[in-house]
């Protein structure tokens, strides 16, 4: 594995090819890459309800399936509405999950 990366914002950080943080008092390690646009999610950070948020267009995870629970809110260099591309990636992302790591 390589080593540790600085802690981001919300206790997430990366660990080889885990984001690995803490959501609800619980640890947990997932695969880096988002479903939507393969961004970084180690960069990303865990909101108030647990889940771990894409930094690039929000896109959030259950960090214990492993699940997109919500869509992107942009696509490329755009951060806005997109409803049915978001309804699209977000089918995508509830079937390719994200690895989890137990």
């Amino acid at each position: 594995m390589d080593p540790v990366e600085t802690t981001r914002a919300g206790g997430v950080h990366r660990e080889g090819p885990w984001a690995v943080g803490t959501a609800h008092d619980t640890e947990f390690a997932v695969s880096r890459r988002c479903r939507h646009q393969l961004a970084d999610l180690s960069k990303g950070h865990v909101d108030a309800d647990g889940c771990l948020v894409c930094p690039w267009h929000g896109s959030k995870y259950d960090v214990t399936t492993g699940a997109m629970t919500q869509g992107p809110r942009g696509i490329f260099g755009y951060h806005g509405a997109t409803p049915r591309y978001a309804q699209l990636v977000l089918a995508i992302g509830r079937t390719l999950r994200l690895r989890v790591r137990h």
